[in-house]
């Protein structure tokens, strides 16, 4: 790859149809796939990583899991889960997870959110310490350490930030923080100036997060659903944001029943726009728009305050 020089924003600026009453063609599937076999992937899903599959997903399943049939050289889906199953701690349950994780995001994604982040971190006390739990290809937390540079006005703030997935795919890619350059065409002029550097040569159309935005983070694998969580309270802020649209009231429960513990008293909690936390009252209450803390100051008195 080329190397990468200070940058500025730049903006990145014939599909044949079917006659207006044309019938659409039918399609031969190129693997068996039952609906047997679509209830065992719903299952085996939401059993590893608590995502629950709506009936509507099979297309969606058909075509992701497809590839690792054409890797494997297996000529149907029942063959594929079969093998799956033989081997409970085998190489591909990583693949099979990573094939049906969606990932959506973008930077400065729900934009509302990173203001109150900012006035958080200027009014609290001490270093302070984030999980983002869903970094996917690395946007959201990248957007979090550029909204606490600016809060506290340096590349060096006092900051550290967990990033986690269940995708190691994706999590490899947040790592790297090299993206193509319309990927932050919506960004301020003088954010890219200051926080990203342009590609030459052979990585000319890209850029790639300064090396100090990356030292504020570190990314690791983390299932949501694992017993363990290398997570370390007490936190200022969680950052779970279109997860819980992936999981059944019951897992949601669970996963918010492990935040409350790690989180400091005056700490927040940041959810997506569809998801809401209502529905927990006695865990949270609603601070702001999908900004909740902890109701139960005693249950985070647990852990250090300022």
């Amino acid at each position: 790859m080329g190397g990468f020089l200070s940058t500025n924003c730049v903006t990145a600026s014939g599909q044949a149809a079917l006659a207006p009453d044309a019938p659409p063609l039918p399609q031969a599937k190129e693997f068996s796939f039952t609906a047997t076999d679509f209830e065992r992937v719903r299952a085996l899903i939401h059993e590893r990583a608590g995502i629950a599959l709506g009936q509507g997903k099979q297309e969606m399943v058909y075509s992701r899991l497809s590839r690792r049939l054409r890797v494997l050289g297996l000529q149907s889906f029942d063959a594929y889960l079969t093998e799956l199953q033989r081997y409970n701690d085998g190489p591909e349950w990583e693949q099979f997870t990573n094939a049906l994780t969606t990932n959506l995001t973008s930077f400065f994604r729900e934009e509302h959110h990173f203001p109150v982040l900012a006035a958080h971190a200027r009014s609290g006390c001490g270093p302070l310490k984030l999980w983002c739990n869903a970094s996917s290809t690395g946007e959201e937390p990248y957007s979090i350490a550029m909204t606490l540079c600016e809060a506290f006005d340096s590349l060096h703030p006092p900051v550290s930030i967990l990033a986690t997935d269940i995708d190691t795919r994706v999590l490899a890619e947040a790592a790297q923080g090299v993206y193509a350059m319309d990927r932050i065409a919506d960004l301020s002029e003088a954010r890219c100036k200051r926080f990203f550097l342009r590609g030459k040569g052979d990585s000319s159309g890209k850029v790639r997060v300064r090396p100090e935005l990356r030292e504020l983070i570190d990314f690791q694998p983390l299932n949501l659903l694992a017993a363990q969580w290398a997570v370390k309270g007490p936190l200022d802020a969680i950052f779970c944001r279109n997860v819980m649209i992936y999981f059944d009231k019951p897992t949601q429960r669970r996963i918010l029943e492990r935040f409350a513990p790690l989180l400091k008293p005056d700490a927040l909690l940041f959810s997506g726009h569809s998801e809401n936390v209502s529905f927990v009252t006695d865990l949270f209450k609603l601070q702001g728009k999908t900004v909740y803390r902890v109701r139960d100051a005693a249950m985070a008195a647990r852990s250090l305050s300022c």
